[in-house]
This record gives C-alpha cells, structure tokens and sequence, in this order.
C-alpha cells in the first residue's frame, strides 16, 4: 500500500455523507494526510462514530456532525462546529448524495426533489454556510462529488442525472466566483465503483450493466479519496473548475 503524504497538516476537512464507502474512504484519507476532520451524517451517527474512532485511533481528530444538508440553519450549525473546535475550516467534501432509480412514470414532483435537493441543493447550502470559513483559509478547497452517469445520462434516473450534471455546472460556476478569495472549486466524478450497498438498495444499479471500464474492473472506494486528496493538496492550487473522472476509462471526457 502506499503510504499516504502528510501534506494536509494543520488544516480542517468537512466530509458531507463521511458514513460509508466513498465518504468514508475520502474521510480517512484526508485525516491520513494530516487534517482534522468534521464527519458528516444525516442519520447515521454510529457509522460515522465508527468512522471517527478509526481516526482516532491512528492519531487524528475528527467529530462528528449530525444534521441535513438540506437544512440550511443544521448546515449553519455544522460550519460553527467546525470552527469551534479547530478554528476554522480550509476543505469542503460535498459527497452526500442519494441514488434512486425508478421508471421515469413513476417519479413524481417530489421523489425529483427529494434526490435534486440533496446532491445539488445540498452542496449549495453547503458552500454558503462554509464560506466565511473557507475565504479565511486563503488556501479552502471545495471538491464536490459527481456522478458518471450526470455525464453519460442513464435511463431510470433522470432525477439523479440532472443532479449530478448541476453539480459539474454548479463546480465550474464557483470556481469564477471564488478564485479572487483563494479557493479552488473541483469536481470527482466517480465512474464504476465497488461499494457495500445497503439491504434496502441491494440491487446494483441499471447503468452498471451498461458502462465497462477500459480496465475491465471496477474501482475502489480509496481511487476516489485519492482524486479528492490531490485537489484539496497543496499540489492543485492551480486547478479549479474541472471535473476529474476516475472511471478506469468507462468515459473518456
């Protein structure tokens, strides 16, 4: 395995959906690097206790914060957290996403915004409630989370995919408006990843069968967190605006 730099000490990470998987694996590679972390959860608070205590464990420090990205004054909450405990905030992990698929007759008004409202009204309120932190860094990084299929369109998803494609136009959006305070804003487009799903969603989903990577295989969890690693690092000051697809080829954008 390769060892992970220490090239995030000193600052403060705030991971949205840090509960499992994806989220989990970008928590654990940031607190890797040096950061302290403040996980995120909506309803999940054991996974994310779990998550905070590996952490922990290894060295770090990490808390662990309850509340609904689509509830601003929760969201406003969770930013003073972050700068009551380690004085301030420099990285914002817009993750927390939900991924339904249903035919499209059967998706009514509000099924599209229950899915449109976490993964891009989420990461919106997110980034206003963070920003005072994140232009007191001079150095913040907001790395929101896309999806492969907001790039290719799928059938059964058009709430999920409109999201997800918001999330790229909301990341290039951004990053005009927050380059003069010193913040980068990136996307991570995860393409085929192998992820534990939970009972009640066990059945992969439909685009799977449809999209193969070059690589043959699908990727892992810590593929993603090491995409996110490098655009909240030192390294990427000069990137902003883009959208990084870690698919092993599935989409060549």
């Amino acid at each position: 395995m390769t060892a992970i730099a220490r090239d995030l000490v000193g600052r403060t990470a705030l991971v949205t959906g840090a509960g499992r998987n994806i989220g989990r694996a970008i928590a654990l590679e940031l607190a890797a690097a040096g950061a302290a972390l403040v996980l995120n959860t909506r309803q999940d608070p054991a996974e994310v206790g779990a998550v905070k205590a590996e952490i922990e464990a290894a060295g770090g420090k990490a808390v662990v914060a309850v509340a609904d990205v689509t509830e601003p004054a929760a969201v406003e909450a969770m930013a003073r957290l972050a700068g009551s405990t380690f004085g301030g905030l420099d990285i914002l992990v817009n993750n927390a996403a939900i991924r339904r698929e249903a035919p499209l007759d059967a998706i009514d008004l509000a099924q599209w915004r229950a899915i449109t409202a976490v993964i891009l009204d989420g990461a919106f309120i997110c980034v206003k409630a963070c920003l005072g932190l994140l232009r007191a860094s001079r150095a913040g990084a907001i790395i929101n989370i896309g999806g492969l299929t907001g790039h290719t369109g799928a059938a059964g998803r058009p709430h999920v995919v409109a999201a997800k494609a918001g999330l790229a136009g909301l990341t290039r959006a951004l990053a005009h408006d927050l380059a003069p305070d010193g913040i980068t804003v990136n996307c991570v487009v995860p393409g085929l990843i192998d992820t534990v799903r939970k009972p009640s969603s066990s059945v992969a989903p439909a685009h799977a069968r449809t999209h193969k990577s070059l690589t043959g295989a699908k990727g892992a969890s810590q593929d993603v967190a090491a995409a996110v690693h490098y655009l909240a690092g030192p390294g990427a000051r000069y990137v902003t605006g883009q959208s990084l697809h870690v698919n092993g080829g599935a989409y060549l954008g």
